[in-house]
């Protein structure tokens, strides 16, 4: 596979556009056709990509996307199972193989829609989507599982319905129209009934019609139940496996130290005091890393730790001083570039009357209960590796280029992930444990420490932003801008997995370059008629990546605590400042008015304690009001109230509890988690000591999901935008004191 980069975006994909004429055709010409590449075994008949079904009527969903906890696993094949007309209780889930019919080509669109742009005319986003497919580009993150794979599922449901119905009307010689699925039955309305296994060989047989008809009833739907996930009982009774639960004959464990941040490089190890250890296999070692095998992982780790690895880091050793630093120098650079622009700014901020603010965000650590894992074994033949991806395609190529192999020697299976909040989009340690395995000739399951786990990861960005806006009368907002300076994680993350750039490289490049990533939800939702939105691209010295929420989690906290601000100025009460510019957004403003009576809005009052805040993405909207207070002298959050339309839900349930992990994810990022650095190495390396919340400091919390008819929309990150400024909203409330800072009570 060619890695997606801006050196090919004309040439490589212009191959033969002149002889053809044009890009169009010339693409046209490329092979077009794919065929699922699914195993069956004798008893199951395959129904097109997303679908198996066996003689005793189990209906297999196979999913494309991972799952990471957010209810992919239930979600998809609760689509499929609706259309279908099956009984839940028959329907299980497989994870899709590597393959082109499991491309994820909308998240593809999303984060290379610069790359559009560059392409000729209107070709541009069927490129993106042709090239998507043609690598078998698959990606779990930017809530698009539904939104990507829901309509394919239903189609696939609704496909397999006809063919089964018609194998059922041929036996009856009856039309097939007049036949229906009702709870894994196939029915002529009458008293026959089939069972779905019966008609599986028959079926397939069959053509499907032109227009392929979807339900239309909606009696004895499944589609808006609250349905158990399919994922659960495994998960309870632990069954379930996951990349540290594989075990293969002969097998050792590992575990790794990579250095401080920054290019470092392994000077000097004690491998005599390592082999002391009992249970010490083997040691492997780069010029990067170092791992250390064993017979368990507590002896591999303790024998590192004897190893006493250390490394040299080229350059200035990072620390939290100049990474601030290098975000406000950022704002003299000349890579700065207006993304966002309407209106006449430049008119309107002639003169005086110009508020401003400034605001900081630290960079906000994963802290995945699962550390980077993942299990390989590697013969003469070929690799096979076990590790929880959201980019399966690009690790098993990172694999086999690392190995030397072809792509198509390397099976990689996808495996449940502990949490991942895009960390997961990372592949390294798939590629460390296939070389470690390949060195000991012996299988190897590579884990992480907490604290390597830490040093290693790439947090979410911190930036610097400068905000000014103009009022006019009645407290319209006349002008708006906001200046943001951070380096930009996706561009950062893309060059890693897809180009194979090595961290530091991958964030030196990326900051030569402004990218709307960057400033993904900086245009804030209200009726402005004169705006403008820049980014200035930072090199920080510090490997950024994909985070929950993305720059959507600081860019809200930039823009809903500055329109408090703006509400205190103009003396508008601030639900109402929002509510009068949201006429163009009527689903945000029925958000904001249901948080706010639910929660008992108090108007933001001096010493009330209460905040809001809004946002919308990925096709959903929220409100959150906030109510803050004193716990045993401190400052704490006491509830928070949610109001969120994320259209039409499949699972209700699932919905709200992703938005309840959204919000508590959220708030543990405005209260703490952040990743301080000294001397090239966090501050905190223990999860102890991050300031996540335990579970008796949760607030009470209330989701309420408005009924939508709207397609549906992203719910694994809408919940943690909004928290942020409405906490510090709150917090202003209690205290009168304005806080731009997160995480928040660093400013206290």
């Amino acid at each position: 596979m060619t890695a997606f980069s801006a050196q090919i975006s004309r040439r490589s994909l212009l191959v033969g556009a002149a002889a053809g004429g044009g890009l169009i055709l010339a693409w046209g010409l490329w092979p077009r056709h794919y065929t699922p590449n699914l195993d069956t075994r004798a008893d199951e008949q395959l129904f097109g990509a997303y679908l198996k079904i066996d003689r005793a009527g189990q209906i297999i969903a196979v999913v494309p996307q991972a799952e990471l906890g957010q209810g992919s696993f239930t979600i998809l094949p609760q689509i499929l199972a609706d259309e279908l007309g099956a009984d839940w209780r028959t329907v299980a889930v497989q994870p899709a193989p590597i393959g082109p019919l499991y491309a994820n080509s909308l998240l593809f669109e999303e984060w290379r829609a610069g790359d559009a742009a560059q392409l000729a005319g209107r070709a541009g986003d069927y490129v993106l989507r042709e090239y998507a497919v043609r690598n078998a580009i698959m990606l779990t993150a930017g809530s698009t599982s539904a939104r990507m794979f829901g309509p394919l599922f239903q189609q696939a449901g609704a496909a397999a319905r006809v063919l089964l119905c018609k194998a059922a009307a041929a036996r009856w010689d009856v039309p097939w129209e007049s036949c229906d699925i009702v709870d894994g039955l196939v029915t002529d309305g009458d008293k026959r009934r089939y069972k779905i296994g019966e008609l599986i060989e028959e079926a397939v047989r069959f053509d499907l019609p032109d227009i392929l008809p979807l339900r239309q009833n909606s009696e004895g739907r499944l589609a808006g139940q609250d349905l158990p996930r399919l994922d659960t009982p495994a998960k309870v009774d632990g069954s379930a496996n996951y990349a540290a639960d594989v075990r293969l004959p002969d097998m050792v464990f590992a575990s790794i130290r990579q250095g401080p941040v920054g290019n470092a490089r392994l000077k000097s190890i004690k491998e005599a005091e390592a082999r002391k250890v009992q249970g010490f296999v083997k040691i492997v070692q780069t010029d990067r890393w170092v791992a250390v095998c064993g017979t368990n992982w507590w002896a591999a780790n303790k024998a590192l730790d004897a190893l006493d690895p250390v490394f040299d880091v080229e350059g200035v050793l990072i620390h939290s001083g100049r990474i601030e630093a290098a975000l406000e120098k950022a704002f003299d650079g000349s890579a700065a570039r207006r993304l966002y622009s309407r209106g006449d700014l430049k008119s309107v901020f002639d003169g005086a009357g110009i508020h401003a603010s400034e605001f900081q965000v630290a960079p906000a650590l994963h802290l995945a209960l699962e550390p980077m894992v993942a299990t390989a074994r590697v013969t003469d033949e070929g690799a096979e590796v076990w590790i929880p991806s959201q980019a399966p395609t690009f690790a098993r190529n990172a694999v086999a280029q690392a190995l030397g192999m072809p792509e198509s020697a390397v099976t990689l299976y996808s495996m449940m992930a502990g949490g991942s909040f895009d960390r997961k989009l990372d592949h390294e340690a798939g590629v460390q444990a296939a070389l470690i395995a390949r060195d000991v000739k012996r299988p190897v399951q590579l884990m992480w420490s907490r604290a390597e786990d830490i040093i290693q990861d790439r947090p979410r960005p911190p930036a610097h932003a400068r905000m000014a806006a103009r009022l006019g009368r009645g407290g319209v907002i006349r002008g708006w801008s906001l200046k943001v300076a951070a380096p930009s994680a996706l561009a950062e993350t893309w060059a890693r997995i897809a180009d194979g750039e090595e961290p530091l490289q991958a964030s030196s490049g990326a900051a030569k370059k402004a990218d709307r990533r960057a400033v993904s939800g900086g245009v804030p939702p209200y009726a402005i008629e004169n705006l403008v939105v820049d980014h200035y691209p930072a090199d920080i010295g510090l490997p950024t990546g994909g985070w929950r929420g993305n720059a959507d989690s600081y860019t809200a906290f930039f823009t809903e605590s500055f329109i408090d601000e703006l509400a205190s100025i103009a003396g508008i009460e601030p639900m109402s400042f929002r509510i009068q510019m949201l006429g163009g957004q009527p689903r945000l403003a029925r958000c904001l008015t249901t948080a706010a009576a639910l929660g008992g809005w108090n108007g933001g009052v001096a010493g009330g304690g209460q905040g809001i805040a809004c946002h919308m993405m990925s096709g959903s909207y929220i409100a959150v009001m906030v109510e803050a207070g004193l716990s045993g002298g401190k400052l704490a959050v006491k509830r928070i109230v949610a109001a969120a339309d994320c259209g039409d839900q499949v699972n209700p349930d699932i919905a709200r509890q992703q938005i309840e992990g959204g919000l508590i994810f959220g708030l543990a990022s405005a209260m703490g988690t952040a990743g301080g650095y000294q001397n090239a190495l966090p501050t905190t390396m223990r999860m102890g000591e991050t300031g996540l919340p335990r579970l008796a400091e949760v607030p009470d919390l209330t989701v309420e999901l408005i009924a939508s008819n709207a397609p549906v929309g992203g719910i694994g990150e809408i919940g943690v935008p909004a928290i942020a400024p409405a906490i510090a909203n709150a917090l202003h409330s209690l205290t009168g004191q304005r806080l731009r800072s997160l995480p928040l009570l660093g400013d206290i």
